[in-house]
């Protein structure tokens, strides 16, 4: 015969059981409705792209020391600034392929940003120093020289450190690549009239020891006349 206590106590666990039982059954039941809540509320269409446009890219050929331009198919925003970034992102991808006829490696990422600044009266437009909110003071253009112009312009091509630190070291390279770049956004934006480097949000002296980033280029001299090629 079983005791009573015995008794009392597998009634307890029982009902303690079926307790439990409801309780996961509820919360299986929660869960359910929140997953379902979260899938109607997700986005039904995909993020926005910019669509797929013909880019001119200034190509170096260390072979014979040429620039050769070429027809890409590539998204371009509709941003000037942005657009600038798109198109020597695209060219830097070029140098970083295995057959690359003017092998630099790093690649699209190499390109930080790329200001586009009035250029008023024909003067050069002025960089002013800016302390971000790091404490780091870095190159950068004031709000001022953002507005809109109609007139030329000057792109202020901000590189990462570790693409200077990797090109290859030599005067006719280093040039190639600083003409290349110059003669790539005349092209792809012919308000572009000027080009100065930053390298880290910082004035450099040279890219690798050789091609000087202190001066401001003149892109309309880096681009080459001759037909596009495919």
């Amino acid at each position: 015969m079983i005791p009573r206590h015995q008794k009392l106590l597998f009634g307890i666990l029982v009902f303690a059981s079926l307790i439990m039982g409801v309780t996961l059954w509820r919360l299986r039941e929660r869960a359910h409705q929140q997953l379902i809540a979260g899938h109607d509320s997700a986005p039904t269409s995909a993020p926005d792209v910019a669509p797929a446009e013909e880019a001119t890219l200034v190509v170096a050929n260390d072979q014979d020391n040429s620039l050769l331009p070429q027809a890409r198919s590539l998204p371009l925003p509709a941003d000037p600034g942005a657009r600038a970034r798109a198109v020597l992102g695209k060219l830097l991808d070029i140098y970083a392929a295995p057959d690359a006829t003017h092998p630099v490696p790093g690649g699209g990422v190499s390109v930080l940003q790329v200001f586009l600044l009035p250029v008023p009266d024909g003067a050069t437009a002025k960089l002013v120093p800016v302390e971000s909110k790091t404490g780091d003071t870095s190159a950068k253009p004031s709000a001022s020289s953002q507005e809109q112009q109609t007139g030329p312009q000057m792109a202020v091509v901000n590189l990462t450190g570790s693409f200077a630190a990797s090109h290859p070291s030599g005067i006719e390279t280093e040039t190639l690549t600083v003409l290349s770049i110059c003669g790539t956004l005349h092209v792809n934006l012919p308000r572009v009239t000027e080009v100065r480097f930053l390298v880290d949000g910082q004035p450099r002296a040279t890219l690798a020891g050789h091609a000087d980033l202190t001066r401001t280029y003149l892109a309309a001299e880096a681009a080459p006349t001759e037909g596009v090629h495919p």
